[in-house]
């Protein structure tokens, strides 16, 4: 792989993580934009990166995306909570002719987790005597509930199963009948569990992710990164490996 200049937007502790593993695999950090003054005091920097990486926050994700965009930079989205605006991003990049990489979560060991997800959606789908339940943990920083993981995870199950119309994080309210339940916790310094039960009066079956530290989602971003470069258009991780293929 070439040597790449790489822009980091937002250097918190996954673009500190980030760092370590772009700079050890011979890329240049090129940027690091972590104010909005950075913007302005980067701006040139920026412009000579080959591609950026953003991990920051929900607030800013479709601000920063556009900025990106309108210069012309490839970018490599890890921020989530923004995704309601999904479809206008997509419309962005194609009005812009851009080039843009999103994923709920780039560890590899998850995006593995998502295409089982989906196989074993479209089998229990035959059964509905089981039912589906997603839970998440994360660590007590993270801000968006249920995570973008989570809510991917569900969206897979729901695509395969007609039974289901949309997920609801269990806040209190019921849960309504034809919607797939999501809880949530935030405990200490966890980087990012997911199980997905399917449960029935006599037994229960689970496919369960947990992340051990945040080395696996840097290495997929930087992974995606390297794979971006010289592409247009909207992509996410099933491009990257290959699972829609």
């Amino acid at each position: 792989m070439k040597e790449l200049k790489i822009a980091l937007i937002g250097y918190g502790k996954m673009g500190k993580e980030i760092e370590k593993i772009a700079l050890a695999k011979n890329h240049i950090i090129s940027a690091k934009i972590d104010t909005l003054n950075d913007w302005n005091t980067q701006e040139q920097a920026l412009l000579n990166s080959d591609v950026a990486i953003d991990f920051s926050i929900p607030e800013i994700a479709v601000s920063n995306m556009k900025k990106c965009l309108k210069l012309g930079i490839p970018l490599v989205i890890g921020t989530t909570g923004w995704y309601e605006q999904m479809n206008e991003i997509e419309e962005e990049v194609k009005h812009k002719n851009g080039s843009l990489l999103w994923a709920s979560n780039f560890s590899l060991g998850v995006n593995i987790t998502f295409h089982f997800n989906e196989l074993l959606a479209k089998t229990m789908a035959r059964f509905p005597e089981y039912k589906a339940h997603i839970h998440e943990i994360h660590h007590t920083q993270k801000l968006d509930a249920p995570s973008g993981t989570a809510i991917s995870l569900a969206n897979g199950i729901i695509e395969s199963d007609h039974n289901l119309n949309n997920w609801q994080l269990e806040d209190g309210n019921k849960i309504k009948s034809n919607n797939l339940p999501i809880s949530h916790a935030r405990e200490g310094q966890v980087p990012g569990t997911h199980e997905i039960r399917y449960s029935s009066d006599i037994d229960e079956i689970m496919l369960r992710h947990e992340a051990k530290n945040r080395r696996g989602f840097a290495n997929g971003a930087v992974l995606a990164a390297e794979w971006l470069v010289g592409k247009v258009g909207f992509f996410n991780m099933s491009d990257v490996l290959g699972f829609d293929s």
